[in-house]
């Protein structure tokens, strides 16, 4: 599975210029709304430094990461719903990504106040994006509801499709995004793509100074708990782009700042997501699989064909610290820690797994 975030905000809060360092593209990041016409996409491989042990274990032919597709969304803007601005058409292309990644201006900057003389007002940003994204999805249930009320005359099923619409409704019209809930029914609802049933994640966008203040860190996650939160300077990321791993160490290392922006999103839209990745290891190939947590061995081998999953058998599994204190497959096997598991094994992170399969013609 491939998970898909779009990067939204108002405009001038620096989403292109974190859009290009993550994803280390060159699209146009200027200082004035709309610089982003139509969403640019970048995909982008998941940081995994086992890969590259792999490699050299197995001398294999080639390396495949995990990705992460970012979609930079244009600026959204108070009316954006109604069309203000761009309007709709930024709105439709977050309903196809798997998860929101809001970021919110924390910095001072004169060249933007120069274009936008509004004082840096996080909370007020934060407002306006998801009011917008609430009143996209009130629309998009209201235009539903007179087709569901048309089959609720004869149908029982339709009929309780439309009291938990209605239901939704009432959260909505009261301000409280639908992720916000402590439970929803994405089977009712997933066909309506609905922008805020969407996990999000908050990233503050803020300046050197304020990178390594646990303080206003603090105050700034307050305003969005118990959603993740997520600090990174796009100014520190973009002169992180082409520097070695060494020299990026070192300048994050100055910050007082452990991993780049890219690590701390994904390992972030991972945990928010549930997801998380297992192993296949050959000679001719490496590579990471994106799993959902808490799923089988059949479902894991899903992830990479059908005919895995529906022919399953079993799963010759070794984890990847005892692979590596063995030094290979063969020193494993000796060891006694590579284990068969069946049907009901449920994945664990560390699984380095080859899948047994057989699917009758």
């Amino acid at each position: 599975m491939s998970l898909s975030i779009g990067i939204v905000g108002l405009p001038n809060v620096g989403k292109s210029t974190l859009f290009n360092a993550l994803t280390d593209s060159e699209i146009l990041a200027a200082n004035y709304p709309f610089a982003t016409i139509e969403p640019n996409t970048g995909i982008v491989p998941v940081p995994d430094a086992r890969l590259q042990v792999l490699e050299k274990m197995y001398s294999t032919q080639k390396v495949i990461p995990a990705t992460v597709t970012f979609v930079d969304i244009a600026g959204l803007v108070a009316g954006a719903s109604k069309g203000e601005g761009l309007g709709n058409k930024f709105l439709a292309n977050i309903r196809n990504c798997d998860a929101i990644i809001h970021v919110v201006r924390a910095f001072s900057d004169d060249s933007v106040l120069r274009h936008d003389e509004s004082a840096v007002n996080p909370k007020g940003d934060i407002d306006v994006i998801n009011t917008e994204l609430i009143l996209a999805d009130i629309q998009t249930i209201e235009n539903r509801i007179p087709k569901i009320q048309k089959e609720a005359k004869a149908n029982p099923g339709a009929r309780e499709q439309l009291e938990y619409l209605d239901s939704l409704m009432r959260h909505l019209n009261e301000g409280t995004p639908l992720s916000a809930l402590p439970s929803l029914d994405y089977e009712a609802i997933g066909d309506l793509h609905l922008l805020t049933a969407k996990p999000v994640i908050y990233v503050f966008n803020v300046d050197e100074d304020t990178i390594a203040d646990a303080a206003k860190q603090a105050e700034l996650n307050d305003l969005i708990a118990p959603v993740r939160s997520v600090f990174i300077c796009a100014k520190l990321e973009e002169e992180l782009r082409g520097l070695g791993d060494d020299d990026a160490a070192e300048l994050l290392d100055s910050y007082g700042v452990k991993e780049r922006g890219l690590n701390q999103l994904i390992h972030a839209a991972y945990d928010t997501l549930g997801l998380q990745s297992y192993l296949t290891a050959g000679e001719k190939e490496v590579r990471a699989w994106t799993i959902r947590k808490g799923a089988t061995a059949p479902q894991a081998a899903g992830v990479i064909h059908g005919d895995f999953e529906r022919g399953f058998i079993a799963a010759s599994i070794v984890d990847y610290d005892d692979l590596v204190t063995a030094g290979n497959e063969q020193a494993a096997k000796a060891a006694g820690k590579m284990r068969t598991e069946g049907k009901d094994y449920i994945m664990r992170p560390g699984d380095i797994v080859e899948f047994r399969f057989n699917v009758s013609k």
